[in-house]
């Protein structure tokens, strides 16, 4: 290979280094084929004029002649599009985030390098777009997508601020881009339920997003509905929980009208036994709470608050305690105030018994908080509602001592009934079989 002599020395310093052979700067770092690259020394001096290059690139003018684009190109794509070895971690349900640790990229120092040269080439001020668009395509793009599954943060994270740049600059990829997203969201929802880089190709998503033109498409909604809402059943939901709450939320910045459907989806996807996952929905429910129209609070407020109650009265003490902080935000509060003859009823009897049945202290003080705070939003409503509790509890005692008297009853009869009195002993090997028709009806 010989492309490297192409470059004037001065608009690329490394390739006029004599102590490399052209062919080593088109040779991945990790090569094997060529004996020369097992070499330290001759790591060492492509280190070197890597560093050279960026040092280059980054501090002169008018160095990204039309000649450079190819070979860039080519640089970077020789250097890093990789088959990507097997995931040292669990993959699916046995994956936990929190316990098994990435594994880094034992080249990354010589890596870093390409990375950074490809970067400052992208953002220099000589960047062509409608030149470079020859060579940064489609086969371009998806290559570098599929670097996302990186394990190691330092990759992904140049890899995301480059996509981030490429989406920027090429109007042409922009679909393309978001579309090749989309289906390895889809995978990672339906199939495989492990990849690496979900969280920065959100962070990437959140800035789309924000820029996104109003009126928003209708393949924009479907992506937040169809995409976005799943990704919170996902198990590892805390890696990436952070950036896919923001982008829901500039959805709902951008059109209000999706915030039902957004939070009735959320309450279908909400955890049952998980909960630190149902402290992060709760997060993220106040979040869009701070944004949310009054009209579009009224559509979702009641199974919003059927699920806070069942978040009060959860006996894990930090499930509880993050719905009753929601007590503590003034908007919140303002919306509850306006539809206090809603919300109320429906709040009262998970607030009013976990008062005295909660076991953990710190939630009596919060919930006496949000009880007085109901008592100061409307006194009568609330001296009605604390009735109507007193009178379901008299129900519920009433039903349940009428229950036991009939079952009295049924004892009763059962023991002046002599078919029964004289029914042999059941064998311990075998169940008790049901009484007869006849049996049933000597007992009424």
């Amino acid at each position: 290979c010989t492309s490297c002599t192409s470059f004037p020395p001065l608009e690329f310093p490394g390739a006029a280094n004599p102590s490399l052979p052209p062919a080593a700067w088109f040779q991945p770092f990790s090569s094997g084929t060529l004996s020369v690259f097992l070499d330290l020394k001759y790591k060492e001096v492509k280190r070197a004029g890597l560093n050279e290059m960026v040092e280059y690139i980054t501090h002169n003018r008018d160095v990204v002649t039309e000649a450079i684009y190819p070979e860039g190109v080519n640089m970077f794509s020789v250097n890093l599009f990789r088959t990507l070895p097997p995931s040292s971690n669990p993959t699916g349900a046995e994956f936990d985030p929190e316990e098994d640790e990435p594994t880094l990229e034992a080249a990354w120092p010589h890596l870093q390098l390409v990375y950074e040269f490809f970067l400052r080439f992208l953002e220099s001020t000589d960047f062509q777009p409608n030149i470079a668009k020859k060579y940064i395509d489609q086969k371009f793009v998806m290559s570098l997508l599929e670097l996302f599954d990186s394990e190691d943060p330092r990759e992904r994270d140049f890899l995301k601020t480059i996509l981030h740049r490429i989406y920027g600059k090429f109007l042409g990829l922009r679909a393309y881009i978001r579309r090749q997203i989309n289906n390895i969201f889809y995978r990672f929802i339906y199939e495989t339920e492990h990849h690496n880089g979900i969280a920065e190709l959100l962070e990437i998503l959140g800035s789309i997003i924000n820029g996104f033109a109003l009126p928003l498409k209708e393949e924009h909604k479907m992506f937040l509905i169809r995409v976005l809402l799943p990704l919170h059943k996902v198990k590892s939901l805390s890696v990436y929980h952070p950036q896919l709450a923001y982008c829901v939320v500039q959805f709902l910045e951008k059109d209000s009208s999706l915030t039902e459907p957004v939070i009735v989806g959320l309450l279908k996807f909400w955890p049952k036994t998980h909960s630190p996952k149902e402290v992060m929905f709760l997060n993220e429910l106040e979040e869009i709470l701070d944004v949310i129209e009054p009209s579009e609070f009224v559509k979702v407020m009641e199974p919003l608050f059927r699920q806070l109650a069942k978040c009060v009265s959860s006996p894990h003490f930090q499930v509880a305690e993050r719905a009753l902080y929601y007590w503590n935000n003034e908007y919140i509060m303002s919306l509850i105030s306006d539809n206090a003859a809603k919300i109320l009823p429906i709040m009262f009897p998970a607030l009013y018994k976990n008062s005295k049945s909660h076991w953990n202290k710190t939630i009596h003080g919060l919930i006496y908080n949000a009880l007085k705070l109901f008592m100061e939003m409307n006194q009568k409503l609330f001296d009605d509602c604390t009735q109507q509790y007193k009178a379901e509890k008299q129900k519920e005692k009433f039903k349940i001592k009428e229950r036991e008297e009939i079952w009295l009853k049924i004892e009763d009869l059962a023991r002046k009934n002599p078919r029964v009195l004289n029914r042999p002993p059941a064998s311990p090997n075998h169940s008790v079989s049901p009484p007869s028709l006849g049996e049933t009806t000597a007992l009424g």
